[in-house]
């Protein structure tokens, strides 16, 4: 599984949901990357990804409902696709990311 890749191959993974969301919990070593569906979360993004190679591994989530509602993950990995990345990868999660990944017991972090 990618995310459990522990080389360089390993992805940078991105929260582009909530704030509040994040602090209750995440994928461990995940960062926060501002929420999508607001131009300054696009900024933040757009920031946070602007000097790395357009090879680089990235996974986005958000995981703030379901899937089909998210306002987070479409924005985003447009924004994405448009400056170049070419290895981007967006974790399904179903329902909503308590119920999809906290509660299959998947690890997390918690806080910041």
């Amino acid at each position: 599984m990618m995310l459990a890749a522990r080389d360089a191959g390993k992805p940078l993974v991105l929260q582009v949901g909530s704030h509040l969301l994040f602090q209750e919990a995440h994928i461990s070593g995940a960062e926060y990357a501002g929420p999508a569906s607001q131009d300054s979360g696009l900024g933040e993004l757009r920031a946070r990804v602007a000097p790395l190679p357009r090879s680089s591994p990235i996974v986005i989530y958000c995981g703030c409902c379901p899937w089909n509602r998210c306002p987070n993950i479409a924005p985003a990995y447009k924004l994405l696709r448009d400056m170049g990345f070419i290895r981007l990868k967006v974790l399904y999660l179903a329902n909503n990311f308590g119920a999809d990944w906290v509660d299959k017991g998947f690890p997390v972090e918690r806080g910041e």
